[in-house]
């Protein structure tokens, strides 16, 4: 039964963490094919490798040389390598990158050194074959990634080679030149790797044991989700249940390789499993399966008489977002009003230009801008046969004095996003949590 693992940056942190995770890879032989991140933080006040690493280009850029920032990612290593009594030349590497970074037009050449340095380390730990990435994973120079020509390149290399480390988180273009996934994007590779090697099951290890029904800052001792769909984790990850990169799952899934999340620390507990939905155990019990949300949204309320009867009106709207490369959460409407609910991040330094274009393109009467509101889903396939589930949801808000100022429920049925204000978020959080469980 063929497994690849990836192991997070706090599983990659330390020659303590390292040896735990090696004991793990090398106690199933199943476990052939290893995706790493770079180092994370070994305590609380600690630098990840990665963020050093865009440290390191920003001083490169300014002043030709990264020497100063360099010498804290030099250490690191170093210590690493010494602590786990290997003997690799891990200077001539670092030699090497510190050399590349100083000559690199692009950040994202800096950002995947981390990775690339983690997985020379744990293949020289493991005496597995290391196995370079860059010139697996492609990208077409939009930037978008090559799925199929991907996984062909990555099928014929690994059926040659028994067990491997491979760096997550980068690929090329097709001139050489570096390309990183998101942050996080260590994930994805694994997920890359798995559909291509044609894999039983992806572990992905981290600093948790799963899915946990809520965040459990937010709610006190939230249950522990066994297991959920794709589509589910998709929601959960996407409104921020951070444990999985959401883009993680659309090569599992095309493939149909269930994922294991599972705790490095705590390498017995059987941790969450994703699966294909037909694949979920029924638990005609659990109307819900999860609860996330995320801050940080403002809505654009756009009001004009006989709305309703101006063709191209919407597509007028979304054509402005698009000219200024935003892109919205959702969009209620009714008769004579459309709201647009738009990450902050997102409108950062554009909001007065989106709303002068509206003006000028469709003449409205009136637009105004709400900020400060947050989005909460409540997630589950179950809802969809459950009569009352809305009703309790804005229930247990109303009961909590808390103002729904946005309600938003998918076709498929499988969630229901709602907007509060950012004062009652928490609050609302637990409120919804205690309604379910």
């Amino acid at each position: 039964m063929l497994k690849v693992c990836k192991f997070g940056g706090t599983s990659m942190a330390d020659a303590q963490a390292i040896t735990a995770v090696s004991k793990i890879v090398l106690s199933d032989n199943d476990r052939r094919y290893i995706v790493v991140s770079a180092p994370g933080k070994r305590f609380k006040q600690d630098e990840k490798v990665t963020d050093l690493l865009y440290a390191c280009y920003r001083e490169a850029a300014s002043t030709g040389d990264c020497s100063k920032i360099f010498i804290k990612i030099r250490e690191r290593f170093k210590e690493i390598v010494s602590d786990l009594g290997l003997t690799l030349d891990i200077e001539s590497y670092l030699n090497q990158v510190e050399d590349g970074i100083n000559r690199s037009a692009s950040s994202d050449y800096a950002a995947s050194r981390g990775e690339y340095l983690s997985a020379v380390v744990f293949a020289a730990k493991l005496g597995y074959t290391f196995v370079d990435t860059e010139q697996l994973v492609k990208f077409g120079e939009d930037g978008i990634f090559l799925a199929d020509y991907t996984n062909d390149l990555i099928s014929a290399k690994l059926k040659k080679i028994k067990n491997a480390v491979l760096p997550g988180f980068y690929g090329s273009y097709s001139d050489g030149r570096i390309k990183t996934f998101s942050r996080g994007g260590s994930d994805v590779s694994g997920a890359i790797i798995s559909r291509a090697v044609g894999a039983a099951v992806y572990e992905n290890w981290t600093d948790v044991n799963g899915f946990l029904t809520a965040d459990p800052r937010i709610v006190e001792n939230p249950k522990m989700i066994d297991c959920l769909s794709y589509k589910e984790l998709r929601e959960l990850s996407y409104m921020g249940a951070n444990v999985l990169h959401p883009e993680s799952i659309f090569p599992v899934r095309l493939a149909g390789i269930p994922i294991n999340i599972k705790n490095t620390f705590e390498p017995s507990n059987k941790g969450t499993f994703i699966v294909a939905e037909s694949k979920r155990p029924l638990n005609k019990d659990r109307v819900v399966t999860g609860i996330a949300g995320k801050k940080g949204f403002t809505v654009l309320a756009i009001e004009k008489s006989m709305m309703n009867g101006e063709k191209g009106f919407c597509r007028k709207i979304l054509s402005v977002l698009e000219h200024k490369g935003v892109s919205f959460e959702h969009m209620p409407s009714g008769i004579d009003t459309l709201s647009l609910v738009i990450s902050d991040e997102e409108l950062s330094g554009k909001l007065e230009g989106i709303i002068h274009d509206i003006r000028n393109v469709v003449s409205p009467d009136s637009v105004e801008v709400h900020s400060g509101m947050s989005l909460i889903a409540t997630v589950g396939h179950n809802m969809a046969n459950r009569a009352g589930t809305a009703a309790t949801l804005t229930a247990a808000l109303s009961s909590s004095g808390i103002n729904i100022r946005m309600i938003d429920q998918g076709s498929s049925e499988l969630n229901i996003i709602v907007g509060v204000d950012s004062s009652d978020y928490e609050k609302a959080i637990n409120a919804v949590y205690h309604a379910f469980y």
